[in-house]
C-alpha cells in the first residue's frame, strides 16, 4: 500500500473517532446543559473557527514547509529555525488572544449575545473561560499541521484518537458525576487542550533531525515565507467570513436557543468536512512533493483519484442528510422536538456544505502551486454577496434563510472557481472533474435516495428502525458512488483481484 493510501486510512480511523466523540454526546450536552448552554457552545466553536486567521498563516504554512522539508528543500537546522520562529509569533498570538476576548467577555454578554434563561454573569464567566481554551486550541493547530506535513499521520491519528476520547468523553462524566455547569465543561476542554500542546510538540522535536547547534529565532526564515503566509492569511480570513460570518450575525439576530438549533444543524452538516478532512490532510503533503519534484503526470493522477473519493464518500451521506434529515436527528438524539426543528436547517445546509467539499481538491492542487490569489479573488466577491444577504433574507426567513445563502455562495464556486482554476493549472482536464469526478457518485446516489424516500420509516417512535434503514440505504448508496467512480472502481476491483488470488494461493 502506498503511503498515501496508508496515511488515508489512518486518517480515517483516527479522525472517524475523534469526530464521532465530538458529535456522539452533544444529545447529552443539551441534556445537562440545556438548549441555551449549547448555543454557547455554538458560539465558542464560532469563535475557534477564526483561529486560523489569527495565526496570520502560520498552520498552513508550517504543513507546507514541512512537507518540503520531506522533498528536499530544508536543511535540518533551516527547519527548526523556522519552526522555533513560528513558535514565538504564536504564543504571543495566543497570549493576545486571551487578553482580548477575556476583556470583551462582559460586552459580549451583555450586548452581543441574547441569553433569555443563562444570567448575564454566568455567560460572561464562560466566555472568559473559553478564552484561555482559544489560545491552547491556537497552539495545538501549529503542532497538528507540522506532524502533518511530515506525514507523521499514522502516530497522529492513534494519539489524536485517545484525546479525543478525553476531551469529549470526559467531560460527559464531569457533567454527569455533579458539575452540569458551562464553566466546568469550558475548563475541562482547556486542560485537555493543555495536554494536547505538550504531547503534540514533543512528538514534533523528536520527529526532526537532530542538529549541532540548537534551533534559533531567524528573521531570515520568517522572510522566505512570508508571502506564501500573507497570502494564506488572505484567503483564510475571506474562507472564514463565508463559513463563519453566519453563525456570527445569526448569534445576534436570534434568540439564543434558536441559534443552538442553527448551531447543531451546522455540527451534523459539518461530518462531510470530517469525511473530506483526511482524504485532503493525506494528499497535500503528497501534492507539494509533485509539485516541487515537477511531477506533472502524477500529480493529475492523484487530484482526479482524491477527487473521485471525495466525491464519492461524501455523496452517499449528503443525499441521506437531505432526504431524511429528520429521521437522522431522531436516530442520533432521540428527541422528537429537537428533529423537527433541526431538520429543516440541516437538509438546506448540508447541501451548501457538500458542494463546498468538493471544492477542497483543486483548491489544494492551487495551493500546493503556491497560487493564493484566485481564491482570494473568488473569496472576496463572495463575501460582499454574503453579509448583506444574510442581514437582507435571515430577520425574513430565519435560520433557513441563511442555509439557502449557504448553497447559492458554494454553487458559485463549483460553477466559476473551478473553471478558472483549471484554465490556468490542468486545462485538459476540466471536463474530466465534471464528468468522471463528481456527476457520476452524485447521479447514482440520488437514484437511490429517491427509491429509498418510498419505503422509509412511516413514523418518529422507534430509534432501531431509522438506525436499520439508514445503514442499509446508506450502503447501498456507498457501493453505488464507488463503482460509479471510474479510477475508484478500477482500485477496488484491483484490490479484490488481488484479495482473491491470495485467498486461492492459501487453499
Amino acid at each position: 500500500m502506498s503511503r498515501v493510501g496508508a496515511n488515508i486510512i489512518a486518517n480515517y480511523l483516527g479522525q472517524g473517532w475523534a469526530s464521532l466523540m465530538s458529535i456522539a454526546f452533544v444529545p447529552l450536552y443539551i441534556r445537562y446543559l440545556g438548549m441555551e448552554s449549547f448555543g454557547l457552545i455554538g458560539f465558542f466553536a464560532v469563535m475557534q473557527a477564526w483561529l486560523p486567521l489569527i495565526d496570520m498563516g502560520i498552520t498552513p504554512t508550517l504543513n507546507r514547509e514541512m512537507a518540503r522539508f520531506t522533498a528536499g528543500a530544508h536543511t535540518a537546522q533551516s527547519i527548526r529555525n523556522l519552526l522555533r520562529s513560528l513558535e514565538v509569533v504564536c504564543f504571543s498570538l495566543a497570549g493576545l488572544i486571551t487578553l482580548a476576548v477575556w476583556s470583551a467577555s462582559g460586552y459580549l454578554a451583555h450586548t452581543w449575545i441574547r441569553n433569555q434563561q443563562l444570567p448575564d454573569e454566568v455567560v460572561a464567566q464562560a466566555i472568559a473561560i473559553f478564552a484561555v481554551v482559544l489560545a491552547l486550541r491556537l497552539c495545538e493547530g501549529i503542532y497538528r499541521g507540522a506532524l502533518i506535513g511530515l506525514q507523521r499521520q499514522i502516530w497522529f491519528n492513534s494519539v489524536n484518537a485517545g484525546l479525543a476520547t478525553l476531551r469529549h468523553g470526559g467531560v460527559v462524566l464531569l457533567l454527569a458525576w455533579g458539575f452540569p455547569t458551562i464553566q466546568a465543561f469550558f475548563i475541562w476542554q482547556g486542560v485537555s487542550s493543555l495536554i494536547t500542546v505538550c504531547v503534540f510538540a514533543i512528538k514534533l522535536y523528536r520527529s526532526l533531525p537532530e542538529t549541532t547547534c540548537p534551533a534559533s529565532i531567524s528573521r531570515r526564515a520568517l522572510t522566505e515565507v512570508r508571502h506564501f503566509a500573507s497570502g494564506m492569511v488572505g484567503i483564510t480570513f475571506l474562507a472564514l467570513l463565508l463559513t463563519q460570518v453566519d453563525k456570527l450575525l445569526l448569534a445576534r439576530l436570534l434568540p439564543l436557543a434558536t441559534f443552538g438549533y442553527y448551531a447543531l444543524a451546522a455540527t451534523i452538516a459539518g461530518v462531510v468536512f470530517m469525511l473530506v478532512g483526511p482524504i485532503t490532510q493525506s494528499v497535500y503533503p503528497r501534492m507539494v512533493e509533485l509539485v516541487t519534484m515537477d511531477d506533472r503526470e502524477s500529480l493529475i493522477t492523484i487530484y482526479h483519484q482524491s477527487a473521485q473519493i471525495v466525491t464519492a464518500l461524501t455523496a452517499p451521506v449528503v443525499l441521506l442528510l437531505v432526504f431524511f434529515a429528520k429521521g437522522i436527528v431522531f436516530m442520533w438524539s432521540g428527541d422528537v422536538h429537537l428533529a423537527e426543528n433541526a431538520a429543516p436547517i440541516l437538509s438546506v445546509l448540508v447541501v451548501g456544505t457538500f458542494l463546498n467539499g468538493l471544492m477542497h481538491i483543486p483548491y489544494l492542487l492551487q495551493i500546493a502551486h503556491g497560487w493564493t490569489r484566485l481564491a482570494i479573488q473568488v473569496n472576496t466577491v463572495a463575501v460582499m454577496i454574503l453579509v448583506p444577504a444574510i442581514l437582507w433574507l435571515v430577520p425574513i426567513y430565519g435560520p433557513v434563510g441563511a442555509a439557502w445563502i449557504w448553497v447559492a455562495l458554494n454553487s458559485g464556486y463549483v460553477i466559476v472557481a473551478v473553471q478558472l482554476m483549471h484554465r490556468r493549472l490542468i486545462p485538459s482536464e476540466k471536463r474530466r472533474w465534471y464528468f468522471a469526478d463528481v456527476l457520476p457518485p452524485i447521479i447514482t446516489c440520488l437514484s437511490v435516495m429517491l427509491m429509498a424516500n418510498l419505503i422509509q420509516p412511516n413514523s418518529y417512535e422507534n430509534r432501531i428502525s431509522w438506525l436499520g434503514f439508514l445503514f442499509f440505504v446508506g450502503s447501498i448508496g456507498l457501493v453505488g458512488s464507488s463503482l460509479s467512480s471510474n479510477l475508484l472502481r478500477a482500485r477496488l476491483l484491483s484490490m479484490a483481484g488481488i484479495g482473491l488470488t491470495h485467498l486461492k494461493r492459501k487453499v
